[in-house]
């Protein structure tokens, strides 16, 4: 274990990063990135960027909800994110008669703003590099399951030793490089998070799936909420009395932007990046794992938006939903599309060549890189089909056809004597919110098309399907039965199943019968892949490993995975092609040029908007040239997760949101392009105009810090 510990802090520590590439942890910042930070023009120490024991600027950003970043920006916890990381809560905030996605929100005081149930933001109290103690007495030589367990027991007393030294706070302990290093996150919780608000559609979402991933860029992609808590400034449940959160930390904003080469750094949460995947894996996503995403994802979304367009209910039920799934969708073919186009699998062929090769030089027992490689191409190849069949009824089933949701809660809460529910009060209450965003006929139109794909193309079939053979004339009759049938189609009656439980009752049901089938069949497809999953892990773990024996003096950063990250480089235009180039920023002249009356669900233009650029109404927010900034392209290395992160100049003041990476670089989750490679941000002046001359609510921006060439300005 110690040959595994020195040559992490070797690949660590040997070499400062000089590249815009890497998103990189924040306690190794003074050894690796300070000094390349500060010759690009970061005004800051690395202390004050990150401090172990003390405030610093990673104290004002928090993990928002599930998979974005925020950041707080007043001492009474008011926080800015993207609008479509705040696009669930304010969907579920929305009726018919309380329209905020299509009209917008705004808090006229403290009183006006609304709890958003459910939405919690996550604050990084400690982190602490525990390699020692979870890897420290595993052999080397460990493998599979041996490895998973010996490493699964010492991360838990890891996490019952840091519950112990910080009660009440939630701990995680994650794997790094492959599971060679490992790290704890200690995170103070806040459950009372309430929006005080957010542009309309037209504003936060302009341009829609046209423009996702896409430059030139026009979307205000911003919404505002706030954080607030007990009387002593700890989390609390909701609660009347709870008070804003007070912030020690929090981001100043900056109303003089930047300039092309200008410094830029990002702190946030992204999500997941595969940069040491090899050509193996390539194989898998090109052909199995995007091409399965894009057929099924494209085919529901085809029916959503037919109904979301014909019912105003059925538009806010599935807001969310559409919008969560077409972004990943629109993002398989843009990664598809970019890894052939830039030829990432002939690079990683390249790479693996090189490896191979040193690795038959360099290997010794106990360190067989020379088998890193093989053990993951037997690994994935063994397990293709299984995988494809899991993916697949995944999408087409459980991520797609609703009706099963319910039926899984109520099974998930049978006892186990299965005779009653365990708490049917929760139960019903989580069931509520199920229905509120549900239409049986959406779904039942769903569940025709997601049969049928099921039926075209999966062998590994559910015992329901195949029981169901001969049963009914067609799958419409098959789907009809279903929903005819089963008290999960309808609120009231599976509400009233839970005050009237009866095992033989779900038993019978077809929804339950299905869903069952379901779960048992991906329970079967997982447990095919287990033996290949763990050799696939250890070979992977291998392969990193040797690549930084291989090169010593490279810096390396490892992939991204939801924990805090800090990645920096420079405002920059590109070039995406031969005779074109895109500057490095968009004006409000770009949104009145894209209104589209064909189009006017993507790309309708706001009257106050018209009439505010009719005038040149910009007034403190407009840049040097009397224009109205509204995003930016800086050269910044981030991901899914990092939605909502601070984009912030050389002395840490916010610049922008980060919303998007831009079409040509699409494949920089396995290859980081640096020609090419741009984060789009929304610009903050766009973002406080729009607050303050769009909204009127200027009274928000009187909370924050505005400087001016770092000193405070008054408005």
């Amino acid at each position: 274990m110690k040959k595994i510990s020195m040559l992490l802090f070797a690949a660590l520590f040997a070499a400062t990063a000089a590249a815009d590439e890497g998103m990189w942890l924040l306690p190794y910042l003074r050894q690796m990135n300070i000094a390349d930070m500060r010759a690009k023009g970061c005004e800051l120490s690395a202390e004050q960027i990150y401090a172990a024991d003390a405030s610093s600027l990673k104290d004002a950003i928090v993990v928002f909800g599930g998979g974005c970043t925020g950041e707080v920006v007043s001492p009474e916890g008011l926080l800015l994110t993207n609008h479509h990381c705040g696009y669930g809560a304010i969907q579920s905030l929305s009726s018919v008669e309380h329209d905020f996605l299509r009209n917008g929100f705004w808090a006229r005081s403290r009183a006006e703003e609304l709890p958003a149930p459910g939405l919690k933001v996550r604050f990084i109290r400690h982190i602490a590099d525990v390699t020692a103690e979870v890897l420290g007495a595993v052999p080397s030589t460990a493998l599979g399951g041996e490895r998973v367990g010996l490493v699964k027991r010492y991360a838990a007393e890891v996490r019952k030793r840091l519950e112990r030294e910080h009660p009440g706070m939630e701990i995680t302990v994650r794997p790094f490089f492959g599971g060679n290093q490992y790290f704890a996150f200690v995170m103070e919780v806040y459950e009372d998070v309430r929006l005080v608000g957010t542009p309309p559609n037209s504003i936060g979402k302009f341009g829609g799936d046209t423009d996702n991933w896409m430059w030139p860029r026009h979307t205000g992609d911003f919404s505002v909420f706030r954080i607030y808590a007990g009387k002593d400034n700890r989390p609390a449940a909701y609660s009347p009395k709870n008070v804003p959160y007070k912030a020690e930390t929090y981001l100043k904003v900056a109303l003089d932007g930047y300039d092309e080469g200008d410094f830029a750094m990002i702190m946030g949460f992204p999500g997941s990046t595969q940069r040491y995947m090899t050509s193996y894996e390539i194989d898998r996503m090109l052909g199995i794992t995007n091409p399965q995403r894009i057929a099924v994802r494209g085919e529901r979304q085809r029916i959503l938006a037919e109904d979301m367009a014909a019912s105003d209910r059925v538009r806010i039920q599935y807001a969310s939903k559409y919008a969560q799934s077409s972004n990943y969708w629109k993002n398989a073919m843009g990664m598809s599309r970019g890894i052939v186009r830039l030829d990432v699998k002939g690079k990683k062929q390249a790479q693996e060549r090189a490896f191979q090769q040193w690795a038959e030089a360099n290997s010794v027992d106990g360190e067989r890189y020379d088998e890193a490689l093989g053990m993951i191409r037997d690994a994935l190849a063994a397990s293709n089909d299984a995988y494809a069949a899991q993916q697949y009824l995944d999408e087409a089933l459980q991520r797609s056809v609703e009706i099963m949701t319910p039926a899984a809660y109520v099974i998930a809460a049978v006892g186990k004597k299965g005779k009653r529910l365990d708490d049917p009060e929760a139960l019903k209450a989580r069931l509520r919110k199920f229905y509120k965003d549900y239409s049986p006929a959406t779904d039942r139109r769903v569940a025709r098309r997601m049969f049928e794909l099921v039926r075209e193309h999966v062998s590994e079939l559910p015992d329901l399907f195949v029981a169901a053979e001969g049963r009914f004339d067609d799958l419409d009759a098959a789907v009809d039965y279903l929903y005819d049938n089963s008290l999960f189609a309808d609120e009231k009656a599976a509400l009233a199943f839970v005050d009237d439980f009866s095992p033989e009752r779900l038993d019978s049901d077809p929804a339950a019968m299905l869903t069952r089938s379901v779960i048992g069949k991906m329970a079967e497809l997982e447990q095919r892949q287990e033996d290949s999953k763990r050799q696939y892990a250890d070979g992977h773990r291998l392969y990193i490993r040797g690549l930084m024996r291989q090169h010593p003096d490279r810096a390396w950063a490892s992939d991204a995975n939801f924990t805090i990250r800090l990645t920096y480089g420079q405002v920059l235009p590109y070039d995406p092609a031969d005779g074109v180039t895109y500057r490095h920023f968009t004006t409000l002249r770009g949104v009145m040029e894209k209104e589209d009356p064909a189009n006017p669900e993507e790309f309708t233009v706001p009257g106050r908007l018209k009439e505010l650029y009719a005038a040149q109404d910009y007034g403190p927010y407009a840049d040097a040239r009397g224009e109205l900034p509204v995003a930016f392209l800086a050269d910044l290395d981030i991901t899914g997760g990092n939605s909502g992160s601070p984009i912030m100049n050389g002395r840490g003041e916010l610049l922008g949101l980060a919303f998007d990476g831009n079409w040509e670089a699409m494949s920089g989750d396995v290859a980081f392009e640096p020609a090419l490679q741009r984060t789009i941000s929304v610009d903050i002046r766009y973002v406080l105009f729009v607050i303050d001359k769009f909204a009127d609510a200027g009274y928000l921006l009187r909370e924050m810090t505005l400087v001016r060439d770092g000193r405070p300005v008054a408005l």
